[in-house]
């Protein structure tokens, strides 16, 4: 009897509890701030992205990475990410500590956090905090462009387009910029509609640059707008 009972309560929790789940992003701030302060983790990540968002009704990137640093130590990866961008370039209210940025982006990467090894292969590729290393920055945009991060994509394309820490090849390059073009990132279009207009990796075709450079203009990106008027007023 005692055994049914318990299957029972276990069947009327798990029917009950898709109608009283709630999830932060519709908890009230002040709420996500308590929560935060018990401990919660996803809380703790929630509050310190309100406060860089300014979504609590103030921003306030110090703040912020107070509650990223909690949620951090607790291996929030994403916490690690944001926190890691803040500190590296040395938000307001923070000092600038590029040392500390590697390390929490080192520690998101191995945990397979794209974002942070698409944020590694930038820093080796200028040498932000360490020592400049090509072939690293391509080791790292790889294992991010692998998890299919379209911004990765386009990086590891302009290695290759480049030769810088791989060998040269505007196929492989070609073909990244189309994986980023694909997801819709503005460089990936912009960059694919320049293989294009410059007949690197592919067939030139003048309308499909111009085609690729209007979508990378309609995502924000400024640049494509000055290859499109170099294009529109060239003869065809």
């Amino acid at each position: 009897m005692i055994a049914a009972r318990s299957i029972l309560a276990l069947v009327l929790l798990l029917v009950a509890t898709p109608a009283f789940a709630q999830t932060l992003d519709t908890v009230p701030f002040d709420k996500q701030l308590k929560l935060a302060k018990v401990g919660d983790v996803d809380a703790q990540y929630a509050v310190g992205l309100a406060y860089e968002t300014g979504t609590s009704g103030r921003t306030d990137e110090a703040e912020a990475a107070k509650w990223y640093r909690q949620a951090a130590l607790q291996g929030q990866v994403e916490a690690q990410y944001r926190l890691a961008r803040l500190v590296t370039r040395g938000a307001k209210g923070l000092k600038k500590d590029a040392a500390t940025g590697l390390k929490l982006y080192q520690d998101a990467a191995q945990k397979g956090h794209a974002p942070s090894m698409n944020a590694l292969g930038q820093i080796y590729q200028t040498g932000e905090g360490t020592t400049t290393d090509p072939a690293k920055a391509a080791e790292w945009y790889r294992k991010a462009a692998n998890l299919k991060l379209a911004e990765a994509e386009n990086n590891l394309g302009m290695l290759y387009l480049e030769g810088k820490g791989v060998t040269r090849d505007l196929g492989e390059a070609f073909r990244l910029f189309e994986r980023a073009a694909a997801q819709g990132d503005m460089w990936g279009l912009n960059n694919l509609g320049g293989m294009y207009e410059m007949g690197w990796g592919t067939v030139a075709d003048r309308d499909k640059a111009l085609t690729y450079y209007r979508q990378a203009l309609d995502k924000g990106n400024a640049a494509a707008q000055k290859n499109i008027d170099r294009l529109a007023s060239a003869t065809p």
